[in-house]
C-alpha cells in the first residue's frame, strides 16, 4: 500500500515507542515524515533509521510544553517543504502519584505533555494544513479516558479532555476539510507501561481484564492511526477508535 505518496506527516513523541512505530508506518507508505520529539538524540535515530529503509524523514527538535518551541517547529516545516497534511499529536507522559501527593509542577507537566501540546500543534498548523486535499488530525487519547486506577488521576483526566479536544477540532476544523479523529489504546507494551510489564501481579491483573489475553504492540496502534489519516477515513471526524484488546468491552 502506498496511501500517503506526496503527503507531509508531522509526529509529535516520534523519537520511541508509539510514535517512532506510527512514523514508520508513515513512511513504509510513501509519506515523508517531520520526526518531532524533546530528545534530540532518539528523533534523529528514528529518522535516520526510515531514510536507511529509504523512506524521507526530517527530525526536528520540540517541547510540546513550549509555546515558542512548537511554532519553531512549524516553521521549520514552512521553511522545508511549505507541505503538511497531517499531524498525530502522540506525545504523552504520566506521573504516578496519588493527586494528593501531587505538585502543581506535576499537575501541570501532565497536563501540557498531554493536551495543550497537541492543541499548540492543531493550532500553530492550521494553515499549513488549511492548504492539503487530504488534511487530517490523529490525537492520541486512552481507554484511560474513560477508566482510571490509582495514581493516574491526572493522566486518565487529560487523555479525556483529548478526546473532548478532537470532537471539538472537528466541528471547527470541518469548513477547512480538515478531519480530526482520536484513538484510544489499551496497555501497549512501550516505555510507559514497562513498570506493569515488569510487575508480574500488576501484569496479571492487566491481562485478566484483557479478553485477548496480552499487551498491544505499538505497531498496531499505528495502523489505526495510519487508518485515521488515510483518505480510508475519508468520511469520519470527530470519532474514536479503541483498540485495546477487547479491555472496554469486558468491563
Amino acid at each position: 500500500m502506498n496511501r500517503f505518496s506526496d503527503r507531509y506527516a508531522l509526529v509529535t513523541g516520534a523519537g520511541s515507542g508509539i510514535g517512532a512505530a506510527i512514523a514508520h508506518g508513515f513512511a513504509s507508505e510513501g509519506a515523508f515524515v517531520y520526526v518531532i520529539d524533546m530528545d534530540a538524540e532518539k528523533a534523529q535515530d528514528v529518522a535516520g533509521q526510515i531514510k536507511n529503509a529509504g523512506g524521507e524523514a526530517l527530525d526536528i527538535v520540540a517541547d510540546v510544553t513550549d509555546g515558542p518551541s512548537v511554532k519553531k517547529a512549524i516553521q521549520k516545516i514552512t521553511d522545508h517543504s511549505g507541505k503538511l497534511d497531517i499531524i498525530v499529536n502522540n506525545a504523552g507522559m504520566n506521573v504516578r502519584t496519588d493527586l494528593r501527593h501531587m505538585t502543581d509542577e506535576e499537575w501541570d507537566l501532565v497536563l501540557q505533555v498531554n493536551l495543550v501540546g497537541g492543541a499548540r500543534f492543531a493550532r500553530d498548523g492550521l494553515d499549513l494544513l488549511r492548504a492539503s486535499e487530504h488534511a487530517a488530525i490523529v490525537n492520541l487519547a486512552s481507554v484511560m479516558g474513560t477508566r482510571s486506577t490509582r495514581q493516574m488521576s491526572a493522566y486518565s483526566a487529560t487523555k479525556a479532555a483529548m478526546a473532548s479536544l478532537s470532537r471539538g477540532l472537528a466541528v471547527e476544523y470541518a469548513p477547512y476539510a480538515i478531519r480530526v479523529n482520536y484513538l484510544c489504546p489499551g496497555f501497549v507494551a512501550t516505555n510507559l507501561t514497562s513498570r506493569f510489564v515488569r510487575n508480574p501481579f500488576v501484569k496479571d491483573q492487566i491481562l485478566a481484564r484483557t479478553p485477548m489475553g496480552r499487551f498491544g504492540e505499538p505497531e498496531e496502534i499505528a495502523k489505526a492511526a495510519l487508518f485515521l489519516a488515510s483518505d480510508d477515513a475519508s468520511y469520519m471526524t470527530g470519532s474514536g477508535i479503541t483498540v485495546d484488546g477487547g479491555m472496554m468491552a469486558a468491563l
